[in-house]
C-alpha cells in the first residue's frame, strides 16, 4: 500500500466523521449564508421547505464520497466541436512522405540531434546509422542534459532498446511501418506506459503505476517510434513547477520553459529528442512552445483519443505533438491521430496533408485589431510581411472578445471538471503533498471550484454553445487565421471551441528568447495549417536555429 492509499483510508474515515456531523449539525441560516456564495437569495418559507432536502442531499453526497473514483473514469456526457449541420471529414487518404535523398552523417555528431524527422528516416532506411545506436545517442544526450533542463522523470532504457532492435530488425528486411520508424521520442509524463511510473509531475503520485498502455503510446508503437523518455509537466498539468524543481527554457537557463508540457518542449529544443507528445487544456502545448521556440500543434478537440492519459478537463483535454517544424508536427500527427473507442470524445478523422500551400487560392485572414495592439516593429508584423512576399492575400478582420467572451467561461468550465476529476485530493486533503502551495495553483484552485453551483456549470456549458457558433460564423470564411500568439483571448476562444491551431517560432525578443505566431485552422484541418505553417519556414530561418549550449 502506498502513501496516496494509506492517506486515502484514513482521510475517508474522517471525511465521513465530518461529513455526518455536517448533517447533523446543520441550521437552517446556513442556507442563505451558502447562497450568497453563488448568488442567489431564499426567502424564509423557502428555507423552511428546502430544508429537509438540503439535508437528505448531505447524506446522498456522504454516499457518493464513500464510493472511490479513479482519475480514469469519464464522464457520461461528451464534447463534440461540431455544431449541427457540420461534417466530420473521414476518406482518409494515403500520405506520402518524401524523405531526403543522400542524407549523410554530419562529421560533428551532436549535430544529429537537430535533424529532422525526415532526415533520420532516410538515414535510417539507408542503413546509414541504426536505430540502436541513434537511441544511444539521445540517450546519452538525455543523461547529458536533462538534469541542467530539468526536464527528464524517467528514461526508459529498456523499453527504448527493445524497440529500437525491433526497428533495426524490420528495417533490414524492408518492413516500413511508418516514418517514423526507428526514431526516439519522448512523452509527457501523463501517459500511462507499462512497467514504467506515470507521477503525473505531482507529488502524490511520484511512484504511480498504471498498468495500461495510452493510445497515443500504442500508435506510437505501432509505428516503430522509439519510447526514450517521459517528461516533466507542471504538477496536474499546469505550469512548470513539478516535485523535482522548474523545468528550464533551453535559451535561458534562469527561466522556465512555461507549461504544462513543460519537458517535451523543453527537450525537444534542446535536441533532446527529435519530437515529444503533449497535451493542453487552455495553452499547455502553445505557451511553452512559444516560449522555448518549437512548433506545437493543438490539434481539433476529439482527433487523438486520450486514454490513458491523465485527465484534468473531459471537455478540454487535447493530445497533439510537439517539434522543431511542421513537417515534422504533420509527421508525427499523422501517426497519433484517431481513436480506440476507449474516448467518448474522441473520433477517427481523416488528416489528408499534401504539405503544399497554393497562396492563390487559399483564403487568409489576420487579427487586424490583435496586430495593431503591438509595436510595428514586433516579429509578429514581421511574418505577416513573409507571407506577402510568398503571395498570399491577407484579408483584415475583427475579433472583439466582449462580443465572444464576456466572463471567465474556461475558469468555470476547468474549475468544475478539474475539482472533480481530483476530488479526493481535495476532499481529503491529500492536497497539502503538492509541492505548491500558492493562491493559484491547484489546491486552492480546487477548493475555489468546489463553490461553482452545477447549474452555473452547465449555463456557462450552454453560452459555450453560443461561443461556438459565433466562432463558426468567423472562421468559416477562411482557410487559415494569423493571429499573435497571446494577443486577445485567441487561446481561450479556440481551445473552448475545440479550433486546431499550430504555434511557431518567429525570432527573438530583447531578451533573446523565442518569439512565436499561431495560425487557426478550420475544425479537422490540421493539414492546412502545417502547410502554410512550413511554407513560413521553408521562408525564414528560425526553425533552425538551435540554443549554442545544447549543439
Amino acid at each position: 500500500m502506498n502513501i496516496l492509499e494509506r492517506s486515502y483510508l484514513i482521510s475517508l474515515a474522517l471525511a465521513a466523521s465530518l461529513a455526518s456531523f455536517a448533517q447533523d449539525s446543520l441550521v437552517k441560516s446556513d442556507i442563505n449564508t451558502a447562497a450568497k456564495l453563488i448568488d442567489v437569495q431564499f426567502s424564509q418559507s423557502e428555507v423552511d421547505m428546502m430544508y429537509p432536502g438540503v439535508k437528505d442531499n448531505i447524506s446522498n453526497y456522504q454516499k457518493i464520497h464513500n464510493l472511490k473514483l479513479d482519475n480514469s473514469v469519464p464522464m457520461s456526457l461528451s464534447q463534440s466541436p461540431l455544431l449541427p449541420g457540420m461534417k466530420l471529414p473521414t476518406d482518409q487518404k494515403l500520405v506520402n512522405w518524401t524523405l531526403a535523398k543522400n542524407v549523410q552523417l554530419p562529421k560533428n555528431r551532436n549535430e544529429l540531434a537537430f535533424y529532422s524527422i525526415p532526415q533520420l528516416a532516410s538515414l535510417l532506411r539507408d542503413r546509414k546509422i541504426s536505430s540502436v545506436e541513434l537511441t544511444k545517442f539521445f540517450i546519452e544526450r538525455l543523461r547529458k542534459y536533462g538534469d541542467s533542463l530539468q526536464c527528464v522523470i524517467s528514461i526508459t532504457d529498456d523499453i527504448a532498446m527493445r524497440q529500437a532492435a525491433t526497428a533495426d530488425a524490420e528495417l533490414k528486411v524492408g518492413l516500413h511501418r511508418s516514418i517514423l520508424q526507428g526514431i526516439p521520442y519522448g512523452l509527457k509524463d501523463l501517459f500511462a506506459v507499462k512497467g514504467t511510473k506515470t507521477t503525473w509531475g505531482a507529488a502524490p503520485y511520484k511512484d504511480q503505476d498504471i498498468e495500461e498502455d495510452a493510445f497515443v503510446y500504442s500508435q506510437l508503437e505501432k509505428a516503430g517510434a522509439v519510447l526514450i523518455a517521459k517528461f516533466t509537466l507542471g504538477a496536474l498539468a499546469m505550469g512548470d513547477y513539478w516535485y523535482g524543481g522548474r523545468t528550464k527554457n533551453p535559451w535561458n537557463l534562469k527561466a522556465g520553459s512555461s507549461g504544462s508540457s513543460a519537458g517535451p518542449a523543453s527537450a525537444t529544443v534542446a535536441g533532446l529528442v527529435p519530437f515529444a507528445i503533449g497535451t493542453e487544456t487552455l495553452g499547455s502545448i502553445v505557451s511553452p512552445s512559444s516560449t522555448c521556440g518549437a512548433t506545437g500543434l493543438r490539434p481539433t478537440f476529439g482527433t487523438v483519443s486520450r486514454s490513458g492519459a491523465m485527465t484534468l478537463s473531459w471537455s478540454l483535454d487535447k493530445i497533439g505533438p510537439i517539434c522543431r517544424s511542421a513537417e515534422d508536427a504533420a509527421a508525427v500527427f499523422s501517426v497519433i491521430h484517431g481513436t480506440d473507442g476507449k474516448d467518448g470524445s474522441a473520433v477517427n478523422a481523416a488528416f489528408n496533408y499534401t504539405g503544399l500551400a497554393d497562396f492563390k487560392k487559399l483564403r487568409i485572414a489576420y487579427v487586424k485589431n490583435y496586430f495593431d495592439k503591438l509595436d510595428s516593429n514586433a516579429n509578429d508584423h514581421k511574418v505577416l510581411d513573409v507571407y506577402r512576399k510568398l503571395g498570399a492575400i491577407l484579408i483584415p478582420i475583427k475579433i472583439v472578445d466582449s462580443l465572444l467572451y464576456p466572463f471567465d467561461m474556461a475558469g468555470i468550465v476547468i474549475g468544475s471538471e478539474a475539482a472533480a476529476a481530483f476530488d479526493e485530493l481535495t476532499r481529503l486533503n491529500i492536497d497539502d503533498q503538492l509541492t505548491r502551495q500558492t493562491d493559484n495553483d491547484w489546491p486552492n484552485y480546487f477548493r475555489k471550484a468546489r463553490l461553482i453551483p452545477a447549474v452555473e456549470y452547465v449555463n456557462t456549458n450552454r453560452h459555450r454553445y453560443k461561443l461556438m457558433e459565433d466562432m463558426a460564423k468567423i472562421v468559416s470564411p477562411w482557410d487559415v487565421i494569423i493571429t499573435p500568439t497571446f494577443s486577445g483571448r485567441q487561446l481561450q476562444v479556440t481551445n473552448l471551441t475545440g479550433y486546431p491551431v499550430v504555434c511557431i517560432p518567429t525570432g527573438f525578443n530583447k531578451n533573446k528568447t523565442p518569439t512565436s505566431i499561431t495560425l487557426i485552422g478550420k475544425l479537422y484541418d490540421e493539414a492546412t495549417i502545417l502547410a502554410v505553417a512550413k511554407a513560413y519556414q521553408q521562408a525564414t530561418e528560425w526553425e533552425d536555429l538551435h540554443p549554442e549550449m545544447f549543439k
